[in-house]
């Protein structure tokens, strides 16, 4: 009986001293959120925006980790590949919707290896020139391409990126010859576009929206559906006489795929709090963006949707899946 008594002790002791350890409430240390493009950028702005937030009110820190190249693809592998603990997050931008279209073989399937926990923010993209160039709407864009083709050069953060597809949409419907100039970040193209060394550039609202202040640079459509609350006075690509040009920019926040649905629905819990926030409604208005906040569900739908679409995007435009 001794013996069984001490084997007991020795048991609830064991016990309780791995119960803390295994019963932790989530989160019980730093969350690190993986970010597909260079900081500057939207989604570094995005990702920024609501890693504070969600740190404040989960009451742990969210460390943002950029992780550019190769179109997210980098980033994606790496959360996709990452202990489905709710430790480690992607901040996925629209290529993410993109690359199922443009690459025949990549290295996570989108829509498996990574669970959806909420749309963040979208915003429509800004047709911006450098003020030398001697256009204000999209029809005198046009005539001028097609008056000097090949002589408007228009700036991206890297083959394949949206932007670049932006630009390669609207070259197709439009009938002109402009030429793409790839950069490793939107920053350095819209460095070189405030420069005059290219002429043009699909932008993000977030990277620009100073630059236009300043006057720094000219804003001669945006490429919503309708106008954007930001740019009241700026007409969309449709309306200006292109039907059918659409380019939204989205980010979103997901989760390797085996995640647990309590750590899902905690983080998509907290996320609709914060969108809420009118404080964040007003910082994301300032920069061109809108929050939306999205359930799990409806993320889901949402980049089924969209690889849908940019597969048809990329098959028009005669770009081939490498």
């Amino acid at each position: 009986m001794q013996a069984v008594r001490i084997a007991a002790t020795a048991a609830a002791t064991l016990w309780f001293a791995i119960a803390p350890a295994t019963a932790q409430p989530y989160p019980s240390k730093p969350i690190r959120m993986v970010v597909a493009q260079s900081p500057g950028g939207n989604a570094d702005f995005i990702a920024r925006l609501f890693a504070q937030r969600l740190g404040e009110r989960l009451g742990q820190q969210f460390v943002v980790d950029n992780r550019p190249g190769a179109g997210g693809t980098i980033a994606a592998e790496l959360v996709a590949r990452a202990a489905a603990d709710g430790y480690t997050l992607l901040l996925a931008p629209t290529a993410y919707g993109i690359n199922p279209a443009l690459y025949a073989k990549l290295p996570y399937d989108p829509q498996r290896d990574l669970a959806p926990i909420s749309l963040l923010a979208s915003s429509s993209a800004v047709v911006v020139v450098n003020p030398q160039l001697q256009v204000r709407t999209v029809a005198e864009l046009i005539a001028l391409a097609k008056s000097h083709p090949g002589k408007i050069h228009y700036g991206s953060s890297g083959v394949a990126a949206a932007n670049h597809l932006a630009g390669e949409l609207f070259r197709s419907m439009a009938g002109i010859d402009i030429v793409h100039v790839p950069y490793k970040a939107a920053t350095a193209a819209l460095v070189d576009l405030t420069g005059g060394r290219i002429q043009l550039m699909f932008a993000s609202p977030p990277s620009v929206m100073g630059l236009l202040r300043g006057g720094k640079l000219r804003a001669i459509a945006t490429a919503g559906t309708k106008r954007a609350a930001q740019l009241p006075e700026v007409p969309t690509v449709i309306e200006s006489g292109l039907p059918g040009y659409q380019n939204t920019i989205w980010q979103a926040l997901l989760a390797p795929g085996r995640t647990s649905k309590t750590v899902i629905d905690r983080l998509h819990g907290e996320i609709a709090g914060i969108i809420k926030q009118p404080e964040l409604l007003e910082r994301l208005q300032a920069d061109g963006s809108e929050p939306i906040g999205s359930t799990p569900s409806e993320l889901a739908e949402h980049i089924s949707a969209e690889i849908a679409r940019w597969t048809k995007v990329v098959k028009a435009i005669g770009l081939k899946p490498e």
